[in-house]
């Protein structure tokens, strides 16, 4: 398994820089953190994310809180039209780079995930949320931002990793628990959303997925 977070993060324990804070500070921290590494995290997608979404028909696809860009760039190569949001520049900058040289094409767009709204409704057949970490009404907007058909999939630390797993954010009020990614996923057909354990070096964290698709009726 790649780095994955979990083990050698902050306490935030996003996958990207798309988490509360107080505003530019916090973006200009991440900016000099994804500045002084050549990866953060893993340039490989998550394992789990590779596991649901990689045998998928390509279609449009938002990945929302991007860092460094790996699950846009790794989507794109996959055949997707991908659109990578964050609110760090230089995050997406070296995703940018990274599709530049695989001859890829994504649509990087600066923005507060907290905040980001698509130009249009119904317009993803995938909405990626990879260990972005943040109040659960920000996933509670994506649903409509699907199209008939579309998945809503959300990978990240369960709130029982907090006591019992490993790595993952502190604050237990930005840690996903199934009951409420079923609340955010309200309107959708769940497919999945369940624990899993994910080995690191420090022992199994703890982290929750969920699965769920817009009806295409």
């Amino acid at each position: 398994m790649s780095s994955e977070p979990g083990h050698g993060h902050d306490h935030r324990g996003s996958d990207s820089a798309g988490g509360p804070g107080h505003g530019d500070d916090r973006q200009a921290r991440w900016d000099e953190r994804y500045a002084a590494h050549d990866h953060v995290w893993s340039a490989e997608p998550n394992a789990e994310v590779e596991r649901i979404v990689g045998d998928w028909p390509p279609g449009r696809a938002l990945d929302l809180g991007a860092g460094e860009g790996r699950h846009a760039v790794w989507l794109a190569g996959k055949g997707w039209r991908v659109t990578a949001v964050d609110f760090s520049a230089v995050g997406l900058a070296k995703g940018e780079k990274e599709a530049v040289s695989r001859g890829l094409s994504v649509d990087w767009v600066v923005a507060d995930a907290r905040s980001w709204q698509p130009a249009s409704v119904s317009a993803y057949d995938l909405v990626l949320v990879s260990y972005l970490h943040l109040p659960e009404n920000v996933l509670a907007r994506t649903p409509g931002w699907l199209a008939p058909g579309g998945a809503l999939v959300v990978v990240g630390h369960g709130l029982r990793n907090l006591t019992e797993g490993v790595g993952g954010p502190s604050d237990p009020t930005l840690l996903h628990s199934v009951e409420g990614l079923r609340d955010a996923a309200q309107g959708l057909d769940i497919e999945r959303c369940e624990e899993f354990l994910r080995p690191t070096p420090e022992g199994d964290a703890i982290d929750v997925v969920l699965v769920a698709r817009r009806p295409r009726g």
